[in-house]
């Protein structure tokens, strides 16, 4: 707690002798969406020349500024660097709680999403290779976890949005192939849209991967029988 309150008097002498205002090169190099996590953005603008962030839902943190390229984050409790080599990012200052650890927040294309995002747009091709990317470099992500993406495929059902829920186990047959519950999962999508031939396919390739699935037994029984 003390340690707190120091770092805090600290910044607060710190802000208070330096201008809050920021140049027009400043802004228009740093305003833009960074990648906070895997699938997480945090967003910097401005207003009257003074530096804001969307994150988490609320759409107006205010950053104090430390320096020209420091501000810091009160809903982090850290000080965020900008640094614009090699290209523009966010780094969190070195701190006694992230000793040795780097935190690199990448900016964004204008155009770039997170893989959730471009599932949510519908844009399914570009949101498997998003997930694609996430999982070659960091496989235990919880982004793109085998269990998370089918329970979420699972809610769709529940919402009766058999669409997404399709396109949803069927990124993730591509991040886990092996796997024989991700296509007994696809196959009951199929299932439900009324696709008898895929929902087979699904249920046959779920079997040949492992032949005591019982819920595909059971499927694949009653859709032989139609």
């Amino acid at each position: 707690m003390k340690k707190l309150l120091s770092l805090t008097l600290l910044l607060l002498v710190l802000v208070s002798c330096t201008s809050q205002k920021n140049s027009e090169e400043f802004i228009k190099a740093t305003s833009g969406r960074y990648l906070f996590n895997a699938n997480e953005i945090l967003e910097i603008y401005f207003e009257d020349a003074e530096m804001h962030a969307k994150w988490r839902g609320n759409d107006n943190i205010e950053l104090l500024k430390i320096n020209d390229s420091s501000f810091y984050m009160k809903e982090l409790n850290e000080k965020m660097l900008f640094v614009n080599q090699p290209k523009m990012h966010i780094e969190l200052a070195p701190k006694t709680e992230h000793k040795g650890i780097v935190y690199h927040f990448k900016k964004l294309k204008v155009d770039e999403k997170t893989a959730g995002e471009y599932f949510k747009a519908k844009e399914y091709d570009k949101a498997l290779a998003a997930f694609k990317d996430i999982q070659a470099k960091d496989s235990t992500n919880i982004t793109i976890r085998q269990r998370s993406l089918n329970r979420l495929g699972y809610d769709f059902i529940r919402n009766k949005d058999y669409d997404s829920a399709l396109e949803i186990f069927k990124i993730n047959t591509h991040l886990y192939p092996k796997s024989s519950n991700v296509f007994n999962s696809l196959g009951e999508a199929f299932f439900l849209k009324k696709d008898t031939v895929n929902a087979i396919l699904n249920f046959k390739k779920s079997l040949s991967i492992n032949p005591e699935n019982r819920n595909s037994k059971r499927f694949l029984k009653r859709l032989e029988k139609q």
